[in-house]
């Protein structure tokens, strides 16, 4: 018994015991110890209380127990739970307390303009039943679906008509109103009549189990048309992000007129000696946005500290050759040099000797490419795949710098959704250790390593990388072509993009062939220099993105979309000339962009 009340309740005193011990308890021991004396006293005491409530039954005839010492065990044990529980109480108001004084002075500093009623204590206590009508209303209508359906199953035509009647009239009091306010002030008559229907049909056509089946079935329905909605949202971010808006297209229209009205010799820019000069800084930027690459090549020049050196090569389609060659005709880039090229008028770059040009003239590739009902691209993820961008030679040409640039030693390949914040002429002086391209890298503890961009289980896949080597960014890469032309690039390239014709090794894109093209040959940057995820992520740290030289609106919120990231596109339309009359003719503002 002393073992068990110790174990719950701590050390237990042996005085319970020496004043409540039972008359069947003898303590054996030394005649001559203290213990021996001191126990065989309440002993004796105990025996003539005994014997005195023996009498006393004997007298008064009434039945008087003596507790038995479990019982008074289990009694001592409860009187110290009761306690200790009631100290544990105690200490649970006091943190309690502490807990709420710590949750107000944390609520202080909340900005309750901008959380709105999504406060801390997630609960509106100055309304705790916020828009109750709306919520009402909208339960009636769920019921009266329920009850219509059973109504005409069991032929009860006067009450389906009723609850039809009633339905349509909630239906449209309801309209599209989220809230109480939303709603006339007659609505309330509404609910009342339609309460008073479902009362009169919940008496006539109640039954449980058709009513859970009729629910059972709504829920259903409900969920597939939540996923349908899904699907088709995602559809349609996919194609917003792959549309030209109508000002940018508008502007490049107007530029193009423009363009061909010009005398040809006044369509050349000045300072061509320059463009073969591998003294100075030249940038590689391929781009069918005139909106997207004036920004890189404004923001680029305005953070330069000596423009003159800085060569921009630009690269277009020639669909966009016109407004690309206007537009930094009208707007040259101050000191710095610049020429814009039509990539159709590459003629080395055919289908005998590029393999992505000979794989999309394939009718395989049209198929998956432009046919909608193909198995392995529905939905969604067909428009993806669809993408031009993942057609276009300007996407593909970033393998061929060499080629198009054969007198320079280094160039900066920029993408047209970067913005450059600070002078980028340290790249050129980055030792790239023998390498040929130098990039940022993107991998964390487990994201962005080969075995996201790769299928692994191909045997030339498997054979030839590591699953978790780490990916890094285009974007905004330094390449030494005199590297490149020795390790000759183009050709990996080329043998990669041959082995891929029925889209085994990687599905699309240029990042992965970019990968495996550069395995081994590219030098890790400062994460300072390129910072990614302005087009997806919500939660880049705001100094993170001040400090880089590069910030890159990577994923479909690109800035010149409306479904651009509302606190990230500031970055980028500063240096957007939104008062020159193009823009203006255009209706491209800052607001609209």
């Amino acid at each position: 018994m002393i073992m068990a009340s110790t174990n719950d309740m701590g050390p237990l005193s042996l005085e319970n015991f020496r004043n409540n011990l039972s008359a069947s308890w003898r303590v054996v021991g030394l005649k001559t110890s203290n213990a021996t004396y001191q126990l065989n006293q309440p002993e004796t005491h105990l025996r003539q209380e005994k014997q005195k409530e023996k009498e006393g039954k004997s007298s008064v005839g009434l039945p008087q127990w003596t507790d038995s010492p479990v019982k008074l065990a289990r009694r001592l044990i409860e009187k110290r739970m009761a306690k200790r529980a009631a100290e544990l109480v105690k200490q649970d108001d006091e943190v309690i307390v502490k807990l709420e004084d710590l949750a107000i002075e944390r609520s202080k500093s909340v900005d309750s303009a901008v959380l709105g009623k999504y406060n801390i204590w997630r609960k509106e206590n100055e309304n705790e039943n916020a828009d109750s009508t709306v919520r009402l209303m909208r339960d009636q209508i769920i019921m009266a679906r329920v009850y219509l359906s059973i109504a005409k199953m069991k032929n009860k035509l006067d009450l389906y008509q009723e609850l039809q009647t009633r339905l349509k009239e909630s239906q449209r009091a309801l309209g599209e109103a989220t809230s109480d306010a939303d709603l006339h002030h007659s609505e309330h008559e509404k609910i009342k009549a339609m309460g008073q229907v479902l009362s009169k049909v919940k008496d006539q056509l109640y039954d449980c189990k058709l009513v859970t089946g009729k629910l059972r079935a709504m829920l259903q329905t409900a969920d597939e048309q939540v996923r349908g909605l899904k699907k088709q949202s995602t559809f349609l971010s996919q194609l917003a992000a792959k549309t030209i808006p109508n000002g940018i297209h508008c502007l490049s229209m107007r530029l193009t007129i423009d363009y061909y009205l010009l005398p040809p010799e006044k369509r050349k820019f000045p300072k061509t000696e320059n463009l073969v000069n591998p003294s100075l800084y030249h940038y590689a930027l391929f781009s069918d946005n005139v909106l997207a690459a004036s920004v890189v090549v404004n923001s680029t020049v305005l953070n330069a500290k000596d423009p003159s050196k800085h060569v921009f090569h630009l690269v277009t389609d020639k669909l966009n050759f016109g407004a690309m060659n206007m537009w930094f005709l009208l707007n040259p880039p101050g000191k710095a040099t610049i020429n814009v090229e039509n990539v159709d008028e590459f003629k080395w770059l055919n289908s005998s000797y590029c393999p992505v040009l000979r794989q999309l003239e394939s009718a395989t590739m049209k198929e998956y490419y432009f046919k909608a009902g193909h198995p392995s691209t529905t939905g969604a993820s067909n428009l993806k795949y669809r993408n031009p961008k993942y057609l276009s030679m300007l996407n593909h040409l970033r393998f061929y710098l060499p080629q198009v640039y054969p007198k320079l030693d280094k160039i900066l390949f920029l993408d047209d959704d970067i913005v450059v914040q600070k002078d980028l002429t340290g790249l050129w002086a980055v030792d790239l250790h023998g390498k040929v391209n130098g990039a940022v890298e993107t991998c964390g503890e487990s994201f962005h390593r080969f075995d996201k961009y790769l299928n692994f289980s191909n045997p030339h896949i498997a054979k030839n990388f590591d699953p978790n080597a780490c990916g890094w960014a285009y974007g905004m890469n330094i390449f030494d072509l005199k590297v490149w032309k020795k390790k000759d690039i183009t050709g990996i390239y080329h043998r990669w993009q041959n082995l891929n014709e029925d889209r085994v090794l990687w599905k699309l894109g240029t990042l992965p062939p970019g990968l495996m093209t550069f395995y081994g040959l590219t030098h890790p940057l400062n994460k300072s220099w390129h910072v990614l995820g302005l087009g997806y992520s919500p939660s880049i740290d705001r100094t993170e993105i001040e400090n880089a030289a590069v910030v890159h609106y990577n994923g479909n919120m690109k800035p010149w979309l409306e479904i651009a990231m509302t606190k990230y596109r500031p970055y980028w339309s500063k240096y957007v000339k939104y008062n020159h009359p193009y823009l203006r003719n255009c209706k491209l503002s800052e607001w609209s962009s």
